[in-house]
């Protein structure tokens, strides 16, 4: 019989923090983005990634859920209306597994 509990809560103790990604259109766009997001709540830049020569720039910030969740926000509410946002979602708990995707210092 499969433990349903442990499957889902192993790896939570590992997670320090939360994180929040969005893709934007546009190095400049990106740049704006990052900066409202510093500007609005206490979050770092964990990692960024710019593709197809910078027009599509994919920025990941880590913090605790209610501060990536008010720095999204406030980054896609300003550049959705400049059609500037590609995607953007917010991670709660991320597994280690995913950590390795970008943060290098996980093993």
């Amino acid at each position: 019989m499969v433990d349903y509990k442990s499957y889902y809560t192993r790896g939570i103790k590992d997670m320090k923090y939360d994180i929040a990604i969005i893709e934007v259109r546009g190095y400049v766009a990106a740049v704006v983005a990052l900066d409202i997001m510093l500007k609005t709540a206490n979050v770092e830049l964990l990692a960024y990634e710019p593709r197809l020569g910078g027009r599509l720039v994919t920025i990941i910030v880590k913090g605790d859920i209610s501060s990536v969740t008010a720095s999204l926000k406030s980054a896609v509410a300003a550049l959705q209306s400049e059609d500037k946002v590609a995607s953007y979602a917010v991670v709660a708990n991320p597994h280690k597994e995913i950590l390795k995707f970008y943060d290098k210092e996980v093993k």
